[in-house]
């Protein structure tokens, strides 16, 4: 069983989907957790309160992550009251459905600022709180990549590249601040089927067709998946993973 009691976590877009799931199993593992969410108040404070339900502390906040302003005043809000942040989830992603041949500078600019950017933002603000000496248990940050980042998808052109930035800034991050106390990792998860998935057009073909090329159970990956490889990374035993990518499929991508 994954402990993570007396720590204090931070996911972003921690309202639905994947988000969500993440937010109450690390609950679950014993962490305080604090969400941010940008337009769905009312399952935010859904997530908040079964939070509290479990006994955790948990600060719940609107922030749209595209913008540099927000990053910060989430972070500093996260230290006023829950006083630290050991672990931070970098969750919250966007930027619409199109060809990339559609793709507008504006809606390119949208995508790499919330999926990449913000990330780099978070770490930026975060670093006081999360760098640390030997003498306490190591920081962790995650990112949550999709499966676009290493393969082509219809209308996915935006948000795969973008996705697939933040893998690169994954790395990158493990290399500046690893040696100060701090684990940055990634997962990547496969056609998990949420709602915004759904907005995929051909989305029920692809989940099916996913489902068909699974090799670990005949499913598709569901967002508690997602959540305990997330929670595995968060915890001590993880400290010796270091800049890597987790790819949470069933295999789907091992073959054509």
């Amino acid at each position: 069983m994954i402990s993570l009691e007396g720590r204090v976590a931070l996911v972003t877009g921690g309202s639905r989907g994947i988000g969500r799931a993440t937010a109450l199993t690390l609950a679950r593992a014993g962490a305080d957790v604090a969400i941010t969410y940008l337009n769905s108040p009312a399952e935010a404070q859904e997530v908040g309160e079964a939070i509290l339900d479990l006994g955790r502390r948990t600060v719940v906040l609107k922030a749209d992550l595209s913008e540099a302003e927000d990053v910060t005043n989430a972070v500093e809000v996260i230290g006023e009251h829950l006083g630290a942040l050991d672990i931070l989830v970098s969750n919250a992603a966007g930027g619409g459905f199109r060809p990339a041949l559609e793709v507008s500078p504006d809606n390119f600019a949208y995508a790499m600022n919330l999926n990449a950017r913000s990330f780099m933002l978070l770490m930026q603000a975060a670093k006081p709180l999360l760098e640390r000496g030997d003498d306490r248990p190591r920081a962790k940050a995650i990112t949550v990549s999709s499966w676009g980042a290493a393969r082509a998808l219809p209308m996915y052109g935006a948000i795969g590249a973008t996705k697939a930035a933040l893998e690169s800034l994954t790395r990158h991050f493990a290399l500046e601040l690893g040696p100060r106390g701090v684990n940055v990792n990634c997962v990547r998860a496969g056609v998990v089927d949420t709602g915004a998935i759904r907005q995929l057009p051909g989305a029920a073909q692809l989940l099916e067709l996913r489902k068909d090329k699974s090799l670990a159970a005949a499913r598709n990956v569901s967002p508690e998946d997602v959540a305990q490889a997330i929670a595995f990374l968060a915890s001590p035993l993880a400290d010796m993973i270091q800049g890597e990518t987790l790819v949470v499929d069933g295999g789907a991508s091992l073959h054509a």
